[in-house]
């Protein structure tokens, strides 16, 4: 359900990017290269409501009684600053929008920092915490070198990857989609998982061919490597704010031992003149996700909440 006029395109990425980079928002979802990934599966549309830019997008991870709701991010400003009385204004212009439409409203994904600008504006919300989205920060420096007892097992990995096969990494670019298409559809007919989930498989791989077409035009971070000239790992990731770069998508065909270590090692090297941080987005809420997450010590978890009124 599209609650705004506006669609998220490549066309209308200046006027977004004002917004998204206007603050340092820090979390994965507020950024051009995130939300023009997930813009279809998440049905995400924008409208400028007052001083603030609103976006509102639908999660399949968040259920009421088995019904997808639609949720706004927190407004976004252009110019760094937050106004409480002009922030009130939009937020209440904003639930006026969702209550003619017959949804309820409420905020999501809203980081720490800007849940107490948010408050100061309106006390009439309450926030719950919103483990299962919290990202996931390292230091970039931190995985590429791999030092130290907790890394002891990635770098095992690690280095048998690295003796046993003959590989290449390369930056990705749009003349590789076809490759790029290929090796995701044999990634995901490996897997054995439920229908609902594979579902959602399918829904990423017509994300990623369009990804894969307009790498440059959005601006992403991409890397594969090759092994016998074939694709068999990926990264991709965008700009988020200064100095940190989300990596949103890592696959790698797990028949090589190491190689999820290599895709990762490989891209940290790549984009570290750009990024003192790798923001690894969100575990879901999925178990072997959050322990494989935790697994890369992040240096922090930002905390991310819920906001509705009371």
């Amino acid at each position: 359900m599209y609650m705004f006029e506006n669609r998220i395109t490549i066309d209308n990425r200046e006027i977004l990017e004002e917004y998204l980079n206007g603050y340092e928002y820090k979390t994965s979802g507020l950024s051009f290269s995130a939300q023009y990934m997930w813009r279809d599966i998440n049905m995400f549309s924008w409208d400028i409501i007052g001083d603030y830019m609103c976006i509102s997008g639908i999660s399949h991870l968040e259920l009421e009684d088995g019904i997808i709701l639609p949720f706004m991010f927190p407004p976004l400003t252009r110019t760094g600053e937050y106004d409480k009385d002009s922030l009130r204004e939009t937020i209440f212009r904003a639930k006026e929008h969702f209550e003619k439409k017959g949804q309820p409203f409420s905020l999501r994904l809203v980081p720490f920092h800007l849940m107490e600008i948010i408050k100061e504006a309106c006390p009439e919300m309450v926030f719950r915490d919103d483990r299962p989205n919290y990202d996931y920060i390292y230091l970039t420096q931190d995985l590429i070198d791999l030092r130290g007892r907790a890394y002891h097992s990635k770098k095992n990995h690690l280095n048998y990857f690295l003796r046993t096969y003959d590989y290449e990494y390369i930056e990705m670019t749009s003349d590789m989609a076809d490759d790029a298409m290929k090796f995701i559809a044999e990634f995901n007919a490996r897997k054995e998982v439920p229908e609902h989930e594979m579902e959602m498989l399918r829904m990423e791989e017509q994300a990623m061919e369009d990804v894969f077409r307009n790498l440059e035009k959005v601006g992403y971070s991409a890397g594969a490597i090759l092994i016998d000239g074939k694709i068999e790992a990926i990264a991709i990731g965008g700009q988020l704010g200064r100095n940190t770069i989300t990596e949103h998508v890592e696959k790698a065909n797990v028949n090589y031992r190491g190689l999820y270590q290599a895709i990762n090692n490989e891209f940290c090297r790549n984009v570290a003149s750009k990024a003192k941080y790798i923001n690894r987005e969100e575990d879901m809420g999925i178990p072997n996700l959050r322990k494989a997450k935790l697994s890369y010590k992040p240096v922090k978890l930002l905390e991310k909440y819920i906001g509705v009124f009371k």
